[in-house]
């Protein structure tokens, strides 16, 4: 086996990530507290040269890298690129809430580093070994990050729920690679491909594990019925890393999805697409009843986050090319509506108080006209409301689903939405139409975030005017 130098090219933005993770570890180590805001510059620095490199290196032919561990294809290329704006994004919001509270730190953007540079490595993966690698750096990067807050109790609880939780879907994911390793003999994506359309159904091994993967998969996801951990963790965790947890890597487990049940499981299609629909039924369903009933933005949050995984599933079982590339497409808009939504909420935190209930969100636009505009576009969005970007690809998915003749799904896909419409209006109706609190404060707010919030919003709108660009470049990862 030989090394070959011309195989570090392609992975230059998880090089990059790696040694930016590497810098500010052990610079915090030396940094005196006055300096801290260095870390903050140095990372965000790291994910635009990683940014930057990806469009670099990408594009072309796909290339097999590291003798069959590791692919960069046009998947790999959108989704890397995908995954480092919206964690720029992140990063951008977290700042001022770890500034107030004394915790602006190496540890946070190291730990989110790390968890970038894991998804990073799941969406390359061309291996059952590669994609649980890159799984478990971004799970145990994540249980840190929800535990960041050491002297909340809430947070505590939710590190340990996640924690258990997670062990349990990564251990269901490794016990269905494990049996397929056994009925064919490779790790490897292609050769399982291979194996499986020569194989078929005759073996019996190979059934039982794609249903523990699609246990792994959905734990991954959090749909129904392995969501238990969501709203928990939700509401538990600090805000900042909800941000980084209810975003990007959405986008990474979609990756997780492709490679798994497109890539390698192909050929056992029509047995995993039903199990798809029943995940995908349940999330729509119990997401958007549940979420009316919170109080708590965050847990609603979650709640919504299910119902969407529910739409992302029903791209994913449609088995074509269209119905993949609605849910990349889908993926990538629900991770920056996300973003926008939990970085309201940053805004709207300042020392001693975090914005959680939905109360807290009365007149906004009475507080910060610009900012009130931003969550409304984001709610609407979320809400499948056109012109926004969630209206599109709300449609991609239910065209695809109408396609292979399951216009039953896409019914009930319709049904869910509207019911889930009022939740995200409420929201609305809480930031226009009631007075904010007297003791509410004003906004004290920075104008990187602010530029940040602006394109987080705009984008939102400007992707569902003119979706063709974002969605020729899904439509080309699996043509």
């Amino acid at each position: 086996m030989s090394f070959d130098a011309a195989n570090l090219l392609p992975i230059l933005p998880e090089i990059a990530v790696l040694v930016t993770a590497s810098t500010v570890l052990v610079l915090d180590l030396y940094l005196e507290e006055r300096n801290k805001g260095l870390n903050h510059s140095l990372s965000l620095l790291g994910l635009v040269v990683a940014l930057l490199l990806t469009g670099f290196v990408g594009g072309g032919e796909t290339q097999i890298l590291f003798d069959g561990n590791l692919v960069r294809d046009a998947m790999s290329d959108l989704l890397k690129g995908a995954i480092l704006v919206v964690s720029l994004l992140a990063f951008i919001y977290a700042r001022p809430w770890l500034k107030d509270r004394g915790m602006l730190v190496g540890e946070f953007y190291v730990l989110g580093l790390l968890a970038v540079l894991g998804m990073l490595i799941m969406v390359s993966a061309n291996s059952f070994l590669t994609l649980y690698l890159g799984l478990e750096l971004q799970a145990l990067s994540l249980y840190a990050l929800v535990a960041f807050e050491r002297d909340s109790k809430r947070g505590a609880e939710a590190a340990m729920k996640y924690f258990v939780l997670g062990a349990l879907g990564s251990g269901m994911l490794l016990y269905g690679i494990s049996m397929v390793y056994g009925a064919t003999g490779s790790i490897e994506l292609g050769p399982v491909a291979q194996a499986i359309a020569e194989q078929g159904m005759s073996n019996k091994v190979l059934v039982f594990g794609i249903v523990f993967m699609v246990i792994g998969i959905g734990f991954k996801f959090g749909a129904v019925p392995f969501h238990m951990w969501v709203p928990d963790i939700y509401e538990g965790a600090p805000t900042p890393a909800v941000l980084i947890l209810g975003s990007a890597p959405k986008i990474a487990a979609f990756a997780l999805a492709v490679r798994i049940l497109i890539d390698a499981m192909q050929g056992l299609h029509a047995d995993w697409r039903d199990m798809l629909v029943i995940l995908a039924v349940l999330s729509m369903g119990l997401g958007n009843l549940v979420a009316i009933a919170q109080s708590n933005i965050k847990r609603m949050l979650a709640y919504s986050t299910i119902s969407h995984v529910g739409f992302i599933f029903l791209g994913l079982l449609a088995g074509s090319d269209q119905g993949y590339a609605a849910a990349m497409f889908y993926s990538i808009v629900y991770a920056v509506m996300a973003t926008g939504a939990f970085g309201i909420l940053i805004i709207l935190s300042r020392t001693g108080f975090d914005a959680e209930r939905l109360e807290d969100l009365k007149g906004l636009n009475d507080r910060d006209p610009w900012y009130a505009a931003m969550m409304a576009l984001v709610m609407f969005s979320m809400a499948g409301v056109p012109p926004t970007v969630g209206f599109m690809a709300k449609l991609l998915v239910l065209e695809a689903v109408v396609r292979i003749d399951m216009v039953w799904l896409a019914l009930v896909a319709v049904f869910f939405s509207i019911i889930g419409a009022f939740y995200y209006l409420r929201v609305v109706k809480y930031i226009y139409f009631d007075k904010p609190a007297e003791d509410a404060p004003v906004l004290a707010t920075t104008g990187g975030v602010r530029v940040a919030m602006t394109f987080n919003g705009l984008s939102l709108l400007a992707l569902g005017m003119f979706p063709a660009a974002l969605l020729t470049l899904c439509q080309s990862a699996f043509v």
